[in-house]
């Protein structure tokens, strides 16, 4: 279904999460303080028997002590320790409760095993009302969930064809004024929500940071996402899963400071295993419980923890014990799982067997979670020594989870049939990211075998369709020609060193030519059946590549690409050779080669492994600890070489205390055999060498490191791969066939050729877009919103493509770029765009976020991407219009130049301002006419972007004088303003606008509305007017909403300069000549033709109109007053009352004309005064009060919708209370349909047709109607066109009492009905 309007989509989200298991009794727009007594009462109903509350209600100030803990824990990790607590202690003040006053009390809040239980509530709050920071208004959310009186879930809604990046702009905006702050602070969860997608992800809190790649889809059991929001309601929101997403999945994660919430994928695996144990017979031996395989770089550790907390948490089982089989990985994971744990769990390490067993033994809950490896656990078997029988008696005889992490590793040997032996009614779990299969099965066994049935997939694919990781692009790269390898292979086949040998012996001939043959023989073998055929790479002999030859041209290739590949040393590599002694000379020559870059090596230092050379290997180690004392400074031994070891992890993955060390202390490069190729994690690794031949699990595995998540600047995980090539290839290919899930979609990014085709196809796209428009040279946007978003979503394709080809070896110098194509022949592919044509499209881009350069405040429809924007052209647009200057510049100074070169050079120039901003454009044009005209003399130190910048300046300066002049504020706080680009959100914060405001001279800004804005000026909106001019300036970047006003010149300086004086008559007298005639004539009915002349003549007049005193009806102006005019129920039209037809001088204003026409004077009705003023009397505010022109109405609607947006106001003023106007009356009367109207209560649509429509047919005063254009952001000023100014401000001060068909028969009649909107008009019979 498509939802035209926002707050249709919210009620009918409202009505789901109802169906759902929320309560249906709705909190709608309450505030904070509100929320916290509901709060109140939720623990007290909870709370209320006799040894806790005794029935005596919880206090402001009882709750004020709760409030004060929430803002001292005050980040989300730790308050969802606090919610996930149960109970919260406070003091006692209720003298009421004299058993416990003055004590401390414990306060059940949240039990996340009671979910759906009696004492839980889960209620739904719709637009909460938000406080933000000083100086903000105030803000309404969408829905906020919340569990027992706490907020813990927040829902941003977007309507159809808004795309959820606004939804959960909207949250990042929100938090970064401070919503989310006091009770608000609690919520856990954010959701983005339109009806086509949603993305949920954890608060941050104040000190973290929204990240994108952190926004998470949720997904079914198979891994799709799950788009439709109902569906999405129905599987993440609905009760009971709401409850256990906050009290299970998420995770406070300690050692990052960070809240973490589990994906949907995490969610299947844990509550799988968790089912598993749930269900387990602990008196079967049936010790398999089955296997994970989720990718390498999902968070599989995450996942584990959450499935031993929920079986501990459970009690379905008295030991979780994670196994890991290594020591490295042991302190890692046993950090990551204390990080991981709430307050009140402890992770139990087990340094040594000793230790390992005291813990199995004990019936303490507090070891019930262990991390240990799997050498340790399996050496506590019946015939070890040491151990007791009557111990191992014990532990076997509770009930035992074992959860292996990494389980394609150790898990094949004797370890773990020791285990399985001694733990027979355990239950065993594993987790891998590359399970063994029937193709690379180990000793005959799969991962299946081993741990027991898969419970939940989540593949590579998955997870780089996810954006979860990263894709790959691998490298080939050929150390030796194949030719030349071919040659060699042929000629040791055929038994002869050189071609001459073979030539002329047929024997031989036959040998070398069918493995000179490609066709015969291929590079790499191939598997025929059970018959495997080899190719030339099997016969090359491993001492080929062992050659210093081979190892040169490794490190050459390194070398050359460096800078490139690491974006200039941003990012670190990994180097994986074949032995530790290749691995030392490696490290050597790299030190002889490139002695510029940090490198570094890790092996195993046991003497007799990983390759031999155990001497060598013993110098390389030294050698390698002296260089990195000496480089990075912590000194090693090879006794503390796993310190070594764990230091070089740290550093490696920026993490303290290495988190924020400088480049000279980073390494570049680390080389390594086998250790770190599986289980280490850092995103700051974004390549890695293969000096060595691997396959399938640990191939996938060794390419995994390189795939982590970082931001815009890492796009993929880049291998080089150098020995034995093609096999490698081959090796790849296999590995991503069994790894994939049968997916190989998108595993392997776009390489070089490719991308640029796809440059080529999305220019040329973007280019038949703004031909369509009508745009040369894309000068400017196109004006459609629908054409700007297609624009962006192009830029947007094109810019990844290009940022990934840059990667690979794109240059804007270079525009040809070869192709190999499958058969070897070489194709070229020319780039269509070149990079100033590229730069002026960035600068396109960027103007989409201010609406096209014009200095909009509205958000664009359409979602941005920030790294595209931040794109920093100045130095290189400067250099290429420079140029293009110089030589439109050089032909005019020759004074010979023909017409066509000069018209000719000058459309170059032309073409290159389309970089600069619509601004920029405007003075550059301004510049070249001065020059062909002679009016500026060329400096040749300045360049032609100072030229355009001092031009702007001066007219910044000029209008900035222009302001200073006419409101006498300060100049350095406006410069300071303007130079500081603020925005809608901030530019109030710190007071800096109030003190701008301070600065105002109020007798010139007074002089200067008063001449401006004439017969619409009141005295008590003189704040409002300074307020929204220079608000519209600064916001604006300098665009002067009074332009085409003259500075030193008023358009009427006699009321301008003379404001008004009171004398002892009550009388202002302005015009010394006004002559009366002497027959005049007394009338109070007057038509609408001539009641308007006389509001554009009669100064009096305009000033008791503007009061809403005064209501013309049926032809009278009449005292607004119930009294003398009534609203009919049905209609809702206003008519005059009987009394008042029956008393005219008591109610109607009289107007004293002569026999032309010409108003004279204008007499206020009895029960106000015995009261006459001439027309062109300025009456001002002090005059008007004194006689009552007061419409108390108004101002008791003012009253009511104060500090109101315009949405709520408007929908308050048609209540019952005050309008009495129904939606449905609304839309007879005026036109506005249902849709227009809801969208106008949402603060949407507030077009000047629509809201004045709007405010005409409710029958509202001027001074209500004048406040609903100000929440509007509507402005009526002598500037703008003076037909519509002046027409809808008299209509609003004259006609808005009248009956609103016949207001707009009125300006049908004078052409201008396009004003309002169309009354419906009544059926034909």
């Amino acid at each position: 279904m498509v939802y035209e309007e926002e707050k249709v989509f919210e009620e009918a989200v409202i009505k789901q999460l109802i169906e759902c298991g929320w309560e249906s009794k709705v909190l709608r727009f309450l505030t904070e303080e509100q929320l916290i007594q509901n709060w109140a009462d939720i623990l007290f109903n909870n709370n209320r028997h006799r040894d806790i509350l005794n029935e005596c209600p919880l206090t402001d100030g009882e709750m004020q002590q709760i409030l004060e803990q929430i803002t001292r824990l005050r980040t989300p990790v730790r308050l969802n320790d606090f919610i996930n607590g149960r109970s919260v202690s406070i003091k006692r003040d209720n003298p009421d409760d004299k058993p416990h006053f003055g004590k401390e009390v414990s306060l059940k809040i949240y039990d996340r095993k009671e979910i759906a239980y009696g004492e839980s509530r889960y209620q739904i709050v719709q637009q909460p009302q938000f406080k933000t920071g000083p100086r903000l208004n105030d803000r309404r959310g969408d829905l906020t969930l919340m569990i027992n009186g706490m907020p813990v879930i927040h829902v941003e809604l977007k309507k159809s064809g808004i795309p959820v990046s606004n939804a959960y702009h909207q949250i990042e905006k929100y938090a970064h004024e401070g919503v989310f702050t006091g009770l608000f602070s609690l919520v856990q969860v954010f959701v983005a929500m339109e009806p086509e997608e949603t993305v949920y992800f954890a608060n941050p809190g104040p000190d973290g940071a929204f990240n994108k790649a952190f926004y998470f889809h949720w997904a079914d059991f198979d891994n799709e996402p799950i788009n439709n929001w109902e569906d999405v309601v129905k599987r993440l929101l609905n009760i009971p899963m709401a409850h256990t997403l906050i009290g299970f999945y998420t995770i406070p994660d300690d050692k990052d400071d960070t809240l973490k919430v589990m994906r949907s994928y995490q969610y299947y695996a844990a509550t799988g295993i968790a089912d598993k144990v749930t269900n387990k017979d602990w008196s079967d031996t049936n010790i398999l419980g089955g296997h994970i395989w989720h990718t390498t770089g999902s968070g599989k550790t995450l996942t584990s923890f959450k499935s031993a907390q929920l079986i501990a948490s459970a009690h379905d089982a008295e030991k979780v014990i994670f196994l890991v089989d290594r020591k490295a990985l042991g302190k890692q994971s046993f950090d990551d799982y204390n990080a991981f744990a709430s307050v009140g769990e402890e992770i139990q390490d087990t340094a040594d067997t000793d230790i390992l067993i005291s813990k199995l033994k004990s019936d303490s809950h507090a070891d019930t979670l262990i991390v240990t490896s799997i050498q340790k656990l399996s050496g506590v078997t019946r015939d070890a020594e040491g151990i007791k029988a009557a111990d191992i008696d014990k532990i076997v005889a509770k009930r035992i989870v074992i959860i292996i992490d990494e389980a394609h590793r150790s898990t094949f040997g004797e370890m773990l049939s020791n285990i399985k032996n001694t733990f027979v009614h355990s239950i065993l779990f594993g987790f891998t990211g590359t399970p063994i299969q029937d193709v690379n099965k180990k000793k005959d066994n799969t991962t299946a075998s081993v741990f027991g049935d898969e419970l939940h997939r989540y593949t590579l694919a998955d997870g780089i369709r996810d954006k979860n990781v990263l894709g790959f692009d691998p490298y080939m790269v050929l150390t030796y020609p194949d030719d030349d390898l071919r040659q060699q292979v042929a000629l040791m086949k055929a038994k002869a060193s050189s071609v001459n040998e073979v030539i002329g012996n047929k024997k031989k001939e036959a040998v070398y030519f069918k493995f000179a043959d490609r066709t015969q023989v291929k590079m790499v073998g191939e598997q025929h059946g059970k018959k495997y055929i080899k190719g030339i790479e099997d016969y090359v002999p491993k001492s080929q590549y062992e050659r210093e030859e081979h190892q040169k041209a490794v490190l050459t290739d390194i070398i050359k690409h460096w800078l490139t590949l690491s974006r200039g040393g941003l990012f670190h590599a990994i180097f994986a050779t074949s032995s530790i002694p290749e691995a030392v000379k490696y490290y050597r020559l790299f030190k002889t080669m490139a002695p510029e870059l940090r490198i570094t090596a890790v092996f195993d230092p046991n003497i007799d492994n990983e390759g031999g050379g155990s001497l060598e290997k013993e110098d390389g180690i030294v050698e390698i600890l002296n260089d990195y004392e000496s480089v990075f400074g912590p000194s090693f031994t090879i006794p503390s070489y796993d310190e070594f070891r764990e230091d070089v992890q740290l550093r490696l993955a920026h993490k303290k205390p290495y988190n924020r060390v400088p480049k000279d202390k980073q390494i570049n490069i680390l080389i390594v055999v086998n250790q770190m190729l599986t289980g280490y994690d850092s995103k700051w690794i974004n390549t890695l060498y293969l000096d060595k031949v691997m396959e399938y699990e640990n191939l996938i595995q060794a390419f995994s490191r390189t795939n982590r998540l970082f931001g815009d600047e890492k796009r993929f995980g880049i291998i080089k791969y150098y020995r034995y090539p093609h096999t490698m290839e081959r090796n790849i290919k296999e590995a991503v066939k069994a790894y994939s899930g049968d997916i190989p979609t998108g595993l392997f990014v776009d390489k070089l050729p490719s991308n640029i085709n796809s440059m080529n196809y999305f220019y040329k796209e973007i280019e038949e877009l703004f031909s369509d428009a009508g745009i040369v040279n894309f000068e400017k946007l196109p004006d459609e919103n629908s054409e700007r978003a297609k624009f962006a979503k192009l830029f947007k394709h094109f810019n990844l493509r290009m940022e990934a080809a840059s990667v690979q070896g794109f240059s804007w110098s270079k525009t040809v770029y070869p192709v190999i194509e499958a058969d070897g022949s070489e194709t070229y592919i020319t780039l269509l765009i070149d990079e100033p044509t590229y730069l002026t499209l960035v600068q396109r881009y960027k103007e989409l976020s201010s609406g096209g350069g014009g200095g909009s405040l509205v958000d664009p429809p359409f979602e941005i991407d920030t790294h595209i924007v931040e794109i920093n052209t100045d130095a290189i647009d400067a250099a290429y219009m420079n140029s293009r200057f110089d030589k439109f510049l050089k032909l005019i100074q020759q004074g010979e130049a023909d017409q066509v070169s000069i018209d000719k050079t000058l459309k170059e120039l032309h073409k290159s301002f389309a970089m600069l901003s619509q601004d920029e454009q405007k003075y550059a044009n301004v510049f070249i006419r001065d020059v062909r005209a002679g009016n500026i003399v060329i400096n040749p130190g300045t360049t032609f972007r100072d030229y355009i910048s001092s031009y702007m300046k001066k007219a910044e300066d000029a209008r900035i004088a222009r302001i200073v002049r006419r409101l006498g504020c300060s100049e350095d706080k406006l410069r300071d303003f303007l130079d500081r680009k603020v925005s809608e959100d901030n530019y109030k914060e710190f007071g800096r606008f109030d003190e701008l405001l301070n600065t105002v001279d109020i007798q010139k800004a007074e002089r200067f509305f008063r001449a401006n804005e004439q017969q619409n000026y009141k005295q008590y909106r003189l704040k409002m007017y300074i307020n929204n001019y220079l608000k519209e300036f600064v916001l604006s970047g300098g665009i002067d909403p009074y332009s085409n006003i003259p500075s030193e010149e008023h358009p009427n300086p006699k009321q301008a300069e003379n404001p008004s004086t009171e004398d002892t008559a009550d009388t202002v007298v302005v015009e010394e000549d006004d002559s009366v005639p002497a027959e005049t004539y007394i009338k109070t009915t007057v038509d609408n033709k001539k009641l308007r002349k006389w509001h554009s003549s009669s100064t009096a007049l305009a000033c008791m109109m503007e009061t809403g005193s005064f209501a013309y009806v049926e032809q009278k102006v009449c005292l607004d007053d119930p009294k003398y005019v009534e609203r009919q129920e049905d209609t809702g039209k206003m008519r005059l009352t009987a009394y008042a037809k029956d008393h005219e001088e008591e109610c109607f204003l009289q107007f004293v004309e002569d026999d032309k026409g010409n108003l004279h004077y204008l007499r206020l009705p009895s029960s106000v005064a015995d009261k006459e003023f001439r027309y062109s009397d300025y009456i001002d505010e002090d005059i008007l009060t004194k006689y009552g022109l007061v419409n108390e109405m108004a101002k008791r609607m003012l009253e009511a919708i104060h500090e109101m947006e315009f949405g709520s106001a408007l929908k308050e003023l048609m209540s019952k209370r005050i309008c009495n106007y129904s939606v449905n009356l609304l839309r007879s009367t005026t036109g506005l349909d249902n849709n227009t109207i809801s969208k106008m209560w949402g603060g949407q649509s507030l077009t000047t047709v629509n809201v004045v429509s709007a405010c005409l047919g409710i029958h509202i005063p001027f001074p209500v109607s004048s406040a609903m254009l100000e929440l509007a952001n509507i402005i009526f000023r002598m500037d703008k066109p003076p037909e519509s100014n002046m027409t809808y401000i008299q209509l609003l001060t004259l006609r808005w009492a009248s009956d609103y068909d016949d207001v707009y028969e009125d300006l049908k009649a004078e052409g201008m009905n396009e004003l309002i909107k169309q009354p419906p008009q009544p059926k034909k019979k």
